[in-house]
């Protein structure tokens, strides 16, 4: 029978041994959810995976929605971290682009994966406002150049990334190809974000 999440905020580790088994728990997590997809991943598979006793898991991800959720956060936070900021006189709505069709191409290498996270992502923007969007949201803005955003600027990387995920959503569903996706989520950049400075 499936567990009912607590009514929790999950737990934060405070030491290198416990993110070391968080991490472990997320990379278990990612290996079932790619295979099995969110219906059917186990807590208790994920769990035995990672090494670690299913009260630990309960403690950082008290459903599978809050552990994919933070697996889809990690991502968007190594994106964050890894991704280069564009130099003088580069193409910043293409900089944009290019990282919304990379994340694309990665996610849909994995679709049942992808749907798992998406899936979780959704559920946790209904229930809490979702900070992996907001976190996502920061990532377009400081790729556009712009530092203190307008309520307009706001409301255009809102747009735009609510595009990709319906853009990545045909995709995972088959009503469009991969390469579809790519030209949609490149079209909806060009269209959605070109001229977006002149809004501050």
């Amino acid at each position: 029978m499936p567990r009912i999440a607590e009514d929790r905020l999950p737990a934060q580790p405070s030491s290198p041994e416990q993110e070391s088994r968080r991490q472990a728990i997320l990379r278990a997590a990612a290996h079932h959810g790619a295979e099995k997809g969110l219906e059917r991943v186990q807590m208790h598979d994920v769990a035995k995976d990672a090494g670690v006793a299913i009260a630990t898991l309960y403690r950082y991800f008290p459903s599978k929605t809050h552990l994919f959720n933070a697996l889809l956060s990690d991502r968007v936070k190594h994106l964050a971290e890894t991704t280069p900021l564009p130099g003088p006189g580069v193409d910043r709505v293409q900089a944009v682009s290019d990282l919304l069709v990379g994340g694309g191409r990665e996610l849909l290498s994995r679709p049942l994966l992808a749907h798992a996270m998406l899936q979780s992502n959704l559920a946790a923007v209904a229930q809490a406002g979702g900070v992996v969007t907001n976190r996502f949201s920061g990532l377009i803005t400081q790729l556009l150049g712009v530092e203190h955003a307008s309520d307009a600027q706001v409301r255009l990387v809102r747009i735009t990334e609510a595009a990709w995920y319906g853009v990545l959503n045909a995709a995972l569903n088959h009503h469009i190809t991969a390469e579809q996706a790519e030209e949609d989520t490149r079209v909806a950049c060009r269209k959605l974000l070109s001229g977006i400075e002149e809004l501050a």
